[in-house]
């Protein structure tokens, strides 16, 4: 309250013109003050009361003080023309912030993965080296030809250790929603970039992130469709 009375006093003092501002001692008592108006000629006087000046002095405070940007999920990257935002089955109608970075963390992490898969078997079928040189199969079938088969364990350790480390994105299961990447993880962020590719600016940086989505969405339909081709006709694609 002092505070409030200290603004007002302020707003007052240099509102009023000299001749018509009375004393003041405690509280203000609602009276009518004159205000000149600059932009018109000196003789116009603009009535104005102690409430319309706490009307205006409230609507500043309140632009002040802007409540922090909600969570939209139709701002995130990823999406771009000619479908714009495609969600035909509503996943994200009702999903909450946490479950929609969840979302997205998933997309990240199977697009990378096949990315990875479709550079395998455009090079692998052609150049295979390991193991003598001798596994010359379709790439969905070349992993049982090799004696990694026989390591599994050790395969799933390998691959086990970044998710672990994931867990901790994850909010607290105790309380929390399952299932659910807290707010202050990026997703896909492993904080991994050793050439410095990484933009600095927020809207280079969300031009990165939409083409790595699209280029990761459409190696995991073209992964598909290669594992399926050499599934039907059992021959190598390359």
């Amino acid at each position: 309250m002092p505070q409030r009375m200290l603004r007002l006093c302020t707003a007052l003092a240099l509102l009023q013109r000299s001749e018509g501002l009375a004393p003041l001692s405690g509280y203000l008592r609602p009276r009518p003050v004159v205000m000149q108006d600059r932009n018109d000629s000196p003789s116009y006087n603009q009535d104005i009361s102690v409430e319309q000046v706490e009307d205006v002095m409230d609507a500043d405070s309140d632009s002040d003080f802007e409540s922090p940007a909600t969570f939209d999920v139709r701002m995130l990257a990823g999406i771009s023309s000619p479908l714009n935002f495609f969600d035909p089955l509503d996943f994200s109608a009702s999903a909450s912030e946490g479950k929609v970075r969840f979302y997205r963390e998933v997309e990240l992490k199977h697009g990378r993965v096949a990315m990875l898969a479709a550079l395998g078997f455009l090079v692998a079928e052609y150049f295979h080296p390991l193991f003598g040189g001798e596994i010359d199969v379709p790439s969905y079938i070349a992993f049982q030809e090799t004696p990694l088969q026989v390591f599994w364990p050790a395969v799933i350790l390998f691959i086990a250790v970044p998710e672990i480390f994931s867990v901790f994105t994850f909010q607290s299961p105790f309380g929390g929603e399952l299932w659910a990447i807290r707010s202050d993880h990026i997703p896909g962020d492993l904080g991994f970039d050793p050439l410095g590719l990484k933009p600095k600016n927020a809207a280079d940086l969300k031009i990165m992130e939409t083409k790595e989505l699209n280029n990761g969405r459409l190696a995991m339909l073209g992964v598909a469709g290669m594992v399926a081709q050499e599934l039907a006709t059992g021959d190598k694609l390359f």
